[in-house]
């Protein structure tokens, strides 16, 4: 059975595992090398075992240690070639990948690592470049987009492909205009290449999630215009307008969580 966990999720590190008893996959490296040890040694996970690291975009908290895992477990990194420019190029990555652990991943094309097929599509944001994920194996269908700026046609197919989706609830409106961020920054945020609102997100769901949508995950919540609760809440208030209850409760459509910021969440069985 496939497993999903995450290591942190928002500006201050984002990194998950999906995995087997055999093999795992690592999506983003933006917690520090140490920490990734920890948590995997807490879970009774073996690095050995990831096949391979898929990074969705080259800001900070998402690639932060990518060159410094790869190179000190000689494990390879799938990145559009924009975004393994962008890595190159970016200063927080002291360790930069290996010439020969850096693979492309091209939108649109399926490969495979071990027993997984993954397919990169884009993502707006406002990176060089930014990428979901589509990851399938022993016939569960797993989707990951973050950093959200607005939703393309093809996202929303794969929103309804899902099985097992994580996918942005960066903001709280109401949070973020009557917050303490400069005025250009609240327009970044909520710019057609920004992040996605709590709100947002619910919609989304409520329009293009179908029956075959098992759990959600919502990721990257802001430290300053967010809380797991409110996200969580305003995320089920809008599915139940539509009629859909998402929750743990028994008799749910499908499960519904946060994800810890700087913790790790799961694990989480994908059956």
């Amino acid at each position: 059975m496939l497993h999903f966990i995450s290591f942190g999720s928002g500006s201050s590190g984002n990194c998950s595992l999906i995995f087997s008893e055999k093999e795992g996959i690592l999506i983003d490296a933006g917690i520090g090398v140490r920490i990734l040890k920890k948590h995997l040694k807490n879970y009774g996970l073996n690095i050995s075992n990831i096949r391979s690291i898929l990074v969705t975009h080259d800001h900070a908290d998402h690639v932060k240690s990518v060159g410094s895992v790869s190179k000190d477990y000689h494990i390879p990194v799938y990145a559009t070639r924009k975004v393994h420019e962008g890595i190159e190029e970016n200063w927080c990555v002291r360790t930069k990948i290996p010439q020969d652990m850096s693979l492309v991943a091209e939108k649109g094309r399926p490969f495979h690592v071990g027993g997984f097929t993954i397919t990169a599509f884009e993502v707006p944001h406002d990176s060089k470049d930014n990428v979901g994920y589509c990851i399938e194996a022993e016939g569960v269908t797993f989707v990951l987009m973050t950093d959200i700026g607005h939703f393309t046609d093809e996202m929303l197919e794969y929103v309804g492909r899902a099985n097992y989706l994580v996918i942005e609830a960066d903001y709280e409106k109401a949070m973020l205009e009557a917050g303490p961020y400069p005025e250009e920054l609240k327009r970044r945020i909520q710019s057609s290449l920004g992040h996605t609102s709590n709100f947002d997100c619910g919609q989304v769901l409520a329009h293009y999630a179908t029956p075959a949508l098992k759990g959600v995950w919502l990721c990257h919540l802001s430290d300053t215009n967010n809380q797991p609760e409110l996200a969580e809440k305003t995320v089920k208030q809008v599915l139940r307008a539509s009629g859909i209850v998402a929750g743990n409760d028994p008799g749910a459509d499908f499960t519904l969580n946060a994800l810890h910021r700087k913790l790790p969440t799961g694990v989480f069985g994908l059956k």
